[in-house]
């Protein structure tokens, strides 16, 4: 067994455990308010392409991916001030803030077409609400989070509230479910009550200029490369040595799946982003379905599953990743070079691509969604190749036009069943005849895992109480009031991982506070009564 050993008689050694967008953010902070020199920061990362959840891949001949997409919107103080200091790789003098600024400017959404039946355009000025539903979603919004322990969202609302427009809406905006976790709806409702008024259209929301994996990721990497900090790829962390005494706990030793160690000098740090949404997904292709995977092939759940047990503090991974059945849904990126299908979706909604976002066929068995985002969603992508996501909510239900799951489905019958509730299938067979189309689905296990119901305590604090030298990143540490399923959260984990261990005179920024604004609490009511 072979031991690293990192030593700095000056500087401590930090190690990140994960590249998502919680690590990358701990690093700058580390770097620019901690003053850690980049050289003895280590991204240890267990695939060979950092980033985490925020994905995008590929290429016109072999098809392009992304697993998903998270919404940004104006007042995420911590990930646009993270922003404001990372420069965009097409213009260096730009940052990334500014440049998703002046893309948003110019591409504003304005969602024409949000929900569909029967191939037509519902009507959503209204979102539906009996008098006594409008109640129930007042009283969750000022209910204690304490008081709501481990509930459903069912166990709340009226079986009739599922059937509404605002929850066709909510459901897939969001990806939560009926049986979702009820303090999560909650913290939905009070973090973006400013944008309730103009859910129905999406407004408010806002995009990067292509996917966030080059839009995001690969600027920070870059950055931070820059600045000296070492990425590891390939290695797996798969357990974690603690030396814990009545008020303190230290994490001494890193285990790696190649049997190597890395030991924890007296001045060394490590960032443990804990649980992962998109671990164990799987891509299929045109021809073949993607395979869900389970808990044997998720190192990061496993991980946590092992240091959980040492001590409560740590938290509890079982509620997040033990109901895969409960958690997971399919997404597909379909390729085209050809523009028939997004000329038609621009005809039909009256959204030039980038302004509509979500569209959902609410009659879809499978609760199927598409976006189209601006194109080129990718840098590599040529002007006259399109490219669309979309996801379903139900993978196990039978199609309405193929007799499959969405689970069992290929690229190509995915494709079909879309094109049949669109009424576009004469339309699209001589595009799909010609080869101009490639579809690929990802089956993802624990994707939404961050939603299902969960005690308090389950999520282990950022900084666990005696903590000495570690911390907690990601969706699946304990940022009160904030919202899982953001960048969002992630990076303000970061900032209270770094600002909480190291002496820099920060705090971390406040949140956006519109549950008390006067004039967004009048828009959501007048919003909610239509």
């Amino acid at each position: 067994m072979k031991t690293e050993k990192f030593e700095n008689s000056k500087y401590a050694n930090v190690y990140l455990i994960g590249s998502g967008i919680a690590g990358l953010a701990s690093a700058h902070y580390l770097i620019k308010d901690a003053g850690v020199p980049g050289e003895n920061i280590h991204i240890l990362e267990k695939d060979q392409i950092p980033g985490g959840a925020l994905d995008g891949a590929g290429e016109t001949e072999k098809g392009f991916v992304v697993r998903g997409g998270r919404m940004h919107e104006m007042h995420y103080e911590c990930y646009w001030e993270l922003l404001s200091h990372i420069p965009s790789l097409e213009d260096p003098n730009v940052s990334v803030r500014d440049e998703s600024y002046e893309f948003n400017k110019r591409f504003v959404s304005n969602g024409q077409a949000r929900l569909l039946k029967e191939g037509k355009i519902l009507d959503v000025s209204s979102y539906g609400l009996s008098f006594e539903q409008q109640t129930d979603f007042l009283k969750l919004t000022y209910a204690s989070e304490k008081s709501l322990g481990n509930k459903r969202i069912e166990d709340w609302f009226d079986q009739a509230f599922f059937d509404t427009k605002f929850w066709l809406i909510w459901t897939s905006m969001f990806a939560f479910q009926k049986w979702s976790s009820l303090a999560e709806m909650r913290r939905y409702m009070k973090r973006f009550i400013h944008l309730v008024e103009g859910l129905y259209k999406l407004g408010g929301i806002m995009r990067t200029k292509y996917n966030q994996y080059d839009s995001v990721v690969r600027p920070m990497v870059k950055y931070l490369e820059e600045k000296g900090v070492k990425f590891e790829m390939g290695k797996e962390v798969v357990d974690i040595d603690f030396n814990q005494s009545a008020d303190k706990k230290t994490a001494t030793v890193l285990h790696l799946k190649d049997e190597n160690e890395i030991v924890l000098g007296k001045n060394d740090f490590v960032f443990i982003t804990n649980g992962s949404i998109t671990e164990s997904t799987d891509n299929g292709t045109w021809d073949t379905p993607a395979k869900l995977k389970g808990m044997e092939e998720s190192g990061s759940w496993q991980l946590w599953k092992k240091i959980a047990n040492k001590d409560k503090s740590f938290g509890n991974p079982n509620p997040f990743c033990d109901h895969i059945d409960l958690q997971k849904w399919y997404s597909f990126t379909a390729t085209m070079k050809d523009s028939t299908f997004l000329d038609y979706m621009e005809n039909f909604s009256g959204n030039v691509d980038g302004t509509g976002g979500l569209v959902t066929l609410t009659d879809s068995n499978w609760f199927m969604s598409i976006v189209i985002a601006r194109q080129p969603h990718f840098p590599n992508q040529p002007d006259d190749v399109k490219i669309f996501w979309g996801y379903g909510l139900y993978p196990d239900r039978k199609g309405n036009y193929i007799d499959k799951t969405m689970a069992e489905c290929s690229g190509a019958e995915m494709l079909e069943e879309l094109y049949y509730h669109l009424k576009i299938q004469d339309l699209m067979k001589p595009i799909t005849e010609a080869g101009k189309v490639n579809c690929i689905p990802v089956a993802m296990p624990f994707i939404d895992s961050l939603f299902m119901p969960r005690n308090t305590g389950d999520r282990p604090d950022v900084i666990p109480k005696g903590a000495t030298n570690f911390a907690f990143l990601g969706q699946f540490a304990e940022a009160p009031k904030d919202c899982v399923f953001t960048v969002e959260y992630s990076v303000r984990t970061a900032q209270m991982a770094v600002y909480g261990l190291f002496d820099t005179g920060k705090k971390v920024h406040p949140m956006y506070d519109s549950a008390h604004n006067p004039k967004y609490l009048l828009g959501a009511l007048k919003a909610i009564s239509r």
